[in-house]
């Protein structure tokens, strides 16, 4: 008789360590947030550290700029979406400190 209740044992500790993994983000999957949708690029205020989505098939609207080549934000809390935070670029594309 102590074979299934050592089994049981040996489920209970694995649901819970399954649970575990899945509550502390331990679960081997990586989620992101696009900082666009598919279909969309990111934009620029110029002269603000505001943003926004524009479809691929149009240009930004006025005030706003395609980021610089390289230094495109994909994802939230990604690279290049922190130090956008506290950078934009000037109406010449210079980029600026953010004030």
């Amino acid at each position: 008789m102590p074979k299934p209740r050592r089994s049981r044992t040996l489920a209970a500790a694995l649901v819970l360590a399954a649970a575990a993994a899945v509550l502390t983000g331990c679960s081997g999957l990586d989620f992101r947030e696009s900082i666009c949708r598919d279909g969309e690029y990111p934009v620029l205020q110029v002269n603000s550290t505001g943003s926004g989505c524009m479809p691929d098939d149009e240009e930004p609207m006025d005030g706003y700029v395609r980021y610089p080549e390289g230094k495109v934000p994909e994802h939230v809390d990604d690279k290049w979406d922190v130090y956008w935070r506290t950078h934009t670029l000037d109406e010449k594309g210079d980029i600026i400190p953010a004030s």
